[in-house]
């Protein structure tokens, strides 16, 4: 009898520190080789760093990292959620951004996201009666 990994989530709260990027993408290594999923590391490790780095750069207060795999439908999904609720080009309910000139020091990471991904996305989260509550980008991959 064939058996079949239960679905499970983690979430991980960060800092606003230079140093949380690390911490993140150090604690998805640990999650994802605690499930047998080393052969996946590589593309959501890309998928953590650039979201992660986004909502360290973007934003001013913590922000925080999710990790969800879906059994039912194989797929492995990293996601950042930060206090503003601003959807960056490309992840709202457009679908092109920008590219970056040959000459930009900056602005490539989320089309890496959006290149690497099988799926990505983003939505901005409303605390009830007020303004405020974020947003969470997202990227799945295959596993």
């Amino acid at each position: 009898m064939a058996t079949v990994a239960p679905s499970w989530a983690y979430t991980l709260h960060l800092p606003h520190d230079p140093r949380a990027p690390g911490i993140g993408r150090c604690t998805l290594r640990r999650v994802l080789g605690s499930y047998g999923l080393e052969p996946h590391v590589p593309t959501a490790e890309l998928l953590a760093a650039e979201l992660l780095a986004n909502a360290q750069t973007h934003t001013d207060g913590e922000y925080a990292l999710r990790i969800r795999y879906d059994a039912g439908r194989g797929r492995l999904r990293v996601g950042v959620w930060d206090r503003s609720p601003a959807l960056p080009p490309g992840f709202g309910t457009e679908r092109a951004a920008p590219k970056p000139g040959p000459g930009a020091e900056s602005g490539r990471g989320l089309h890496l996201v959006r290149a690497c991904a099988d799926d990505y996305g983003g939505y901005a989260l409303r605390e009830l009666g007020s303004a405020h509550g974020g947003k969470l980008l997202w990227a799945e991959c295959r596993v």
